[in-house]
Parts: structure tokens; sequence; C-alpha cells
């Protein structure tokens, strides 16, 4: 499965931002999907993550109650509502695709699309 991924940008701090990910071929509903961000000079970090479904959904404590994760498989597409952004927020989003269960690991996710930047100004 190929994912892109779009809706960064810059943002002033308790801005809102919505990013997508649109994924290729057929089989979108078999994969969990997740979203992770890497800060300059930082590892990369679970943000949220969310069932073949959409019936379960898990969160980073970070972004827990600000940043909702959704998917239409409709679509083939997930999404990651970002609410009261903040400056540490700042980051390179990546979706990925796991098949079968994601989870909060890099290392459970098969595939990755590019990233998109965010900004969050203070």
């Amino acid at each position: 499965v190929q994912l892109q991924a779009s809706g960064g940008g810059l943002v002033q701090a308790g801005g809102s931002l919505r990013l997508s990910c649109a994924a290729s071929g057929r089989t979108f509903s078999s994969y969990a999907m997740g979203w992770f961000r890497q800060a300059p000079g930082k590892e990369r970090e679970f943000v949220a993550a969310i069932s073949l479904s959409g019936g379960s959904t898990y969160y980073a404590d970070s972004v827990k109650g600000r940043f909702t994760i959704s998917r239409d498989n409709a679509k083939n597409t997930v999404y990651l509502q970002m609410n009261s952004l903040k400056p540490e927020d700042t980051a390179v989003y990546y979706c990925a695709a796991a098949q079968g269960f994601g989870g909060t690991t890099l290392r459970s996710y098969d595939y990755w699309g590019q990233g998109t930047q965010v900004t969050v100004s203070s």
C-alpha cells in the first residue's frame, strides 16, 4: 500500500489543523493505521492509532484530548484532527499502515507515508 500524507502547515498556538493520509489499493480496511511524528533532533514517536474498522483508537498522553484520529474506509483515508496546538507539536507527521494490529510501536507498521510538516508558532 502507498500512503500520501497532506494537510500540514504553519499555525499559531491554540489553532487547529487536519491531516489526511490517502492510501492506494483496495485493501485499506485490512490495515490498522497510525500517525507518528518526528521533531528535529528527536526520535520518531507515536501520536495516534486506529483499528481496522475505526472502533478502537489509541493516543499518546501528550495529545490525548486535543487530537482525534478517524478513518473513512470508503475513501481509503485516515485523518488526524489536531486542536489546541502547542509549539511542542511542531514536527514532521507521518502516517503508517500495519497489517492487522498496529499499536504504538514503530516496528509494528509495514508501510509509511512521506510525512507532512506541522509548525506551531508561539
